[in-house]
């Protein structure tokens, strides 16, 4: 047994009676392709922590004086940006024999943005940096489509039932101690002063991450006797031009993917909440490079604890942990409203940031679980070119449920916070009624 068999045995729980039903070449690879797998996805995380659009982009647009009115488009720009275009995008994915390199492609895209982003906090200020920033992280949104659309495929292929829930649950893990170095940095030395160039930095760092994302993922090996080519996949060449009406089609027709999409989309509870608890912190005093520190501490012990409690728990029931975490979300804001509408609630008292950070780490914590859950799910649904539809027509109809939800709510937060947030928990709790219909994919049922 060689160093990579060692390294993911000792990591990873196998069923060797499962990993016989992939062809014999995938078996020979799964350690090595998994391993990868674990270090691109690690990568990606941590560049998604320079990136991100509930903390490090918001207090970078503050640093620019940008106008708050572009703040408000960053999540749904982010979100929406890299789904909605799946299902228009995947007859060309189909195509592609290695998917791999559609996974890379997207990979440079996004190095390339985030170089882009980091060039403008250096250098600009004003509206004028606001609109280079959103443009660009409007074709981040592009890269990260084409990963989505990819990357479960790609794990499909390689990695067999029961061990991709604890795949993504490690590179979790493994993101969450880059994230949790990176904060603690950011908090010790970064002070109260909160400056562009700083920030700038992160951005550059968070470029370097996507490069490295894209160096690592390359040399995943797919087995060849599953790869696509296209003379089998005429059905490609006919959805090109009406991929809405085919979408519309595959959610009409399959029952259970509609649930899975209607479960998901009643589940952003634990996406969408976490800006608006940014949103409450600043507003009571929070500022500076500490005040962000906090926050990328608490998401990257989120990440931590989450991702190996979450991974082993998504292979025995992906669609109990996507429930359960959504419920658990909901019960914190709840818990989070009424606390900051007591009279007795004082902004200006130290307790005020705890609270803050600590109810964005627990929304961060079961969002993990909730994520890696629906990823698991998503994979375990299907089998080869299916399994890229689905993940590419969900993501679609995902795209324009964001901007719904993320506009209803963002006009609930104009009068309050706090109605924003309980209308995401409200949804939270529908979703979790409406999960107990889905039908159980995952390894642990059989």
């Amino acid at each position: 047994m060689g160093f990579g068999d060692k390294a993911y045995s000792t990591l990873v729980k196998r069923d060797l009676e499962v990993e016989r039903e992939l062809p014999e070449q995938a078996r020979a690879d799964i350690p090595s392709n998994a391993l990868r797998l674990i270090g691109a996805h690690a990568l990606q995380s941590s560049g998604d922590q320079a990136t991100k659009t509930s903390t490090v982009l918001p207090w970078l647009f503050y640093s620019l004086g940008v106008p708050p009115a572009l703040t408000g488009v960053l999540v749904p720009i982010r979100e929406s940006g890299s789904m909605l275009p799946q299902a228009f995008l995947t007859p060309l994915v189909l195509r592609v024999r290695h998917r791999k390199w559609v996974f890379v492609t997207g990979a440079l895209i996004q190095a390339v943005t985030v170089a882009a982003m980091a060039m403008t906090a250096a250098v600009g200020s004003g509206l004028a940096a606001g609109v280079v920033i959103v443009v660009a992280l409007t074709i981040f949104s592009l890269g990260r489509c084409l990963g989505s659309i990819s990357s479960k495929d790609v794990q499909g292929r390689t990695v067999p039932k029961g061990q991709r829930g604890q795949i993504n649950g490690l590179a979790t893990i493994a993101s969450g101690l880059v994230a949790l170095t990176l904060g603690l940095g950011v908090r010790l030395f970064g002070g109260e002063d909160l400056r562009a160039d700083q920030l700038a930095w992160l951005l550059a760092g968070g470029a370097a991450c996507w490069v490295g994302v894209a160096a690592v993922y390359a040399g995943i090996r797919e087995p060849a006797d599953v790869e696509s080519t296209p003379p089998a996949h005429p059905e490609a060449e006919q959805q090109a031009p009406g991929a809405v009406v085919q979408s519309w089609a595959l959610l009409r027709d399959d029952r259970d993917f509609r649930l899975f999409v209607t479960v998901r989309s009643l589940l952003l509870v634990s996406a969408l909440s976490p800006p608006f608890v940014v949103t409450l912190a600043v507003s009571s005093g929070m500022e500076g490079l500490a005040g962000l520190g906090s926050f990328i501490i608490a998401s990257g012990l989120a990440a931590l604890i989450g991702g190996g409690i979450f991974g082993r728990w998504a292979d025995r029931s992906s669609a109990g942990l996507m429930s359960a975490g959504a419920a658990m979300a909901s019960v914190v804001i709840v818990a989070l409203v009424v606390i900051v509408t007591l009279p007795a609630f004082s902004e200006e008292s130290a307790w005020s940031d705890f609270l803050f950070v600590g109810c964005f780490f627990l929304l961060t914590l079961l969002h993990t679980g909730v994520r890696v859950g629906r990823k698991t799910y998503v994979v375990d649904m299907a089998e080869g070119d299916q399994r890229t539809t689905y993940v590419a027509v969900s993501n679609s109809a995902m795209g324009v449920i964001l901007l719904v939800v993320g506009g209803v709510s963002s006009l609930l937060a104009i009068a309050a916070v706090e109605w924003a947030l309980l209308f995401l928990a409200g949804m939270g709790i529908v979703g979790v009624y409406a999960a107990r219909r889905l039908p159980n994919v995952s390894h642990g049922a059989s």
